[in-house]
């Protein structure tokens, strides 16, 4: 049976090893990080959410839309996609600066989340040890294209190589009004140092384990995006470090078993990942194992 029957995607693409990646955590902290610079985008999700309240709800919630996107079933991925799109149609921001108000789900900053999303997912995982060939960069960002449908985008408008994401963030840094307001600086304060929230209170104590993972994801942004911050010195020597801290966290976390690393996500998407291995199983193969190999199988005979 071929598992490309049964996922979006399959455990051949370089999405899978993205994706299941265990520095995605840092990725996707560096994601809203870069979203923030988007002042309309910052602002709608101020306007509509709880972000500071509840900011695990929002952490989540985007983990599982990754996850069900890349990992689920056809059905599953186009009803999330739905059920998102209908939000999103609901929705609102009021502009201050042109006293405008704007749907959230306007392209322009459906296409700025979503590279800012996919172009930080790959930084940070590959930097901390993933190996991809130019080709298969190439590969990850044109099979995001079809994920970028699920909120709305038609995929021939979606950067699908990393040449045309970086054309495209050329382009986002002359026409999107890229720049910190109160909002994107009180948003990377928290991320940098996050307010427990009151569920996981009798975990306040580890808080400072944190401090590495918002330090990797400001440091791994852009030198354009810093430079917008001044939220950190650029001290010399920090890259390095960034880049060997990423390595470390990746091997201590991939010691982890999968279920004990995937206790703080929604129970949505630990039942996916369940029945994700379960419906490998009925295909034949093994996450921890035959992954591996269908992998490098894809890698060594992908163009060049």
């Amino acid at each position: 049976m071929d598992t490309r029957k049964l996922i979006v995607h399959g455990p051949e693409t370089v999405s899978w090893r993205v994706v299941l990646d265990p520095l995605m955590m840092v990725a996707g902290v560096r994601a809203l990080m870069l979203q923030a610079l988007q002042p309309t985008t910052m602002r709608g999700v101020w306007q509509n959410s709880d972000f500071l309240e509840r900011p695990l709800d929002r952490l989540f919630t985007t983990a599982d839309f990754v996850a069900v996107t890349a990992l689920g079933t056809p059905g599953q991925a186009e009803e999330l996609g739905a059920r998102v799109r209908a939000v999103h149609r609901r929705l609102r921001v009021h502009d201050p600066d042109t006293g405008r108000t704007r749907r959230v789900d306007e392209p322009e900053l459906l296409l700025w989340v979503h590279c800012a999303e996919v172009s930080s997912y790959l930084e940070v995982v590959e930097r901390g040890g993933l190996r991809l060939t130019p080709a298969g960069r190439d590969r990850y960002y044109d099979e995001q294209r079809h994920t970028a449908t699920y909120v709305g985008l038609h995929a021939d408008e979606v950067p699908g190589s990393a040449a045309a994401m970086e054309e495209y963030f050329a382009r986002a840094r002359a026409g999107l009004d890229l720049r910190v307001i109160p909002e994107s600086r009180a948003t990377l304060r928290f991320l940098l140092w996050p307010r427990t929230p009151r569920e996981l209170r009798l975990l306040a104590p580890l808080k400072p384990l944190w401090v590495p993972v918002g330090l990797m994801a400001y440091y791994t942004l852009p030198r354009w995006a810093r430079d917008l911050y001044r939220a950190l010195p650029e001290v010399p020597g920090v890259q390095p470090l960034v880049t060997a801290g990423l390595r470390l966290t990746r091997l201590l976390a991939t010691a982890v078993p999968p279920e004990v690393r995937g206790r703080p996500f929604k129970p949505e998407t630990r039942a996916l990942m369940a029945d994700l291995h379960v419906r490998l199983a009925r295909c034949g193969v093994r996450p921890r194992r035959n992954l591996m190999r269908a992998w490098r199988r894809a890698e060594a005979t992908a163009p060049r």
